[in-house]
């Protein structure tokens, strides 16, 4: 392990690292949670406005777990990956009811909450309470293996195991442990501002002597993961009712599946299960189609728009005015449709 390697992090961090974001220099558990969940697989900038806005609503976790999950979806509803709201809330609830409203203080028992993974639950525990726990996601795993030259597959746990050991000798040493938040602040900094997937800034990084990769010269080359993910296709028909008066007709997603637990447009498999489903002599007007891009899966989406008259009703929906459909929770692609229709 190189010598000196957390003390070059959290001296870099103090004067180079982020320190200006609305969810640092706290050690409110309950604000670092909710920043945490909110920045997995999203861009800080992105992130920004969701998280002022669920504060406004949610100051606390008594009040997220008050909530019905409807609203937290809604405030949600553009962020994508709604699993992760659907966690939040339920999170919220267990520490309400099994923990008397108070985080844990342990990364070990932070982990067992609903949507907190070993990764999410040691930066809680360290900038919240100082614990000396490491963390290991995406950005941190690229410095590592570069620092350490990891060429192991991250693919096999067994190597991916071995690495969070690595990531644990690295962290301050115990009798310097009051830098923990500031050392797990600036290793994350580094793996989004430094040490980028393609061409990092090697120059400027604070542990370039550290770095075997780059004493190799060839930092892309690491981390090593073989294993790919299996994209699929899936084509889907929108049913676009509209009323005289302008009002939508929606119907709440069913759990499991795609858009689980959020409000949309009625979904067909097929185009002959849509028309079934339409009123007879309706005015049908055809849309261009587009595609969503998910994970793991290009979603090719028919939307189909047909005038209804204001009595009509579809099965397992309700109607919603044009003041009300923008405040509930809608997949991402259906908001921007109904948006620009």
């Amino acid at each position: 392990m190189p010598a000196g390697f957390a003390g070059r992090v959290v001296r870099w961090q103090r004067t180079h690292g982020r320190n200006t974001l609305p969810w640092q220099n706290t050690r409110d558990p309950y604000r670092v949670w909710l920043s945490e969940i909110m920045l997995q697989q999203t861009q800080v900038a992105a992130v920004l406005g969701y998280y002022e806005r669920f504060l406004a609503r949610f100051p606390d976790v008594q009040a997220l777990a008050a909530a019905p999950l409807d609203d937290v979806l809604a405030l949600w509803s553009g962020l994508g990956y709604y699993s992760r709201a659907r966690n939040l809330h339920r999170c919220a609830q267990d520490v309400v009811e099994k923990h008397g409203g108070a985080f844990p203080r342990t990364a070990e028992v932070l982990a067992t909450l609903p949507g907190i993974g070993p990764s999410t639950a040691a930066a809680i525990s360290s900038f919240c309470f100082g614990e000396r726990a490491a963390i290991l996601d995406g950005n941190v795993k690229r410095v590592l293996t570069r620092v350490l030259a990891y060429g192991d597959d991250l693919a096999l746990g067994a190597n991916e195991r071995r690495l969070w050991d690595h990531a644990r000798e690295l962290l301050p040493r115990r009798e310097l442990q009051e830098n923990m938040p500031r050392y797990t602040q600036g290793i994350m900094d580094l793996g989004a501002t430094i040490c980028l997937p393609r061409n990092p800034s090697c120059l400027l990084c604070p542990v370039q002597e550290d770095c075997a990769a780059t004493k190799q010269g060839r930092p892309e080359g690491f981390p090593v993961k073989t294993k790919k993910l299996k994209r699929s296709a899936e084509s889907l028909w929108l049913l676009h009712a509209r009323a005289d008066d302008g009002s939508v007709w929606l119907q709440k997603r069913p759990t499991p599946g795609v858009w689980a637990g959020l409000y949309c447009l009625p979904v067909f498999a097929s185009r002959d299960a849509l028309d079934a489903a339409l009123p007879s002599g309706a005015n049908v007007r055809e849309v261009e189609p587009f595609v969503h891009v998910l994970t793991h899966k290009d979603l090719h989406l028919h939307p189909v728009q047909v005038e209804v008259a204001a009595g009509w009703r579809g099965r397992e929906g309700q109607w919603f005015g044009a003041g009300e459909w923008p405040q509930v929770g809608l997949p991402s692609p259906v908001r921007k449709f109904l948006e620009r229709s």
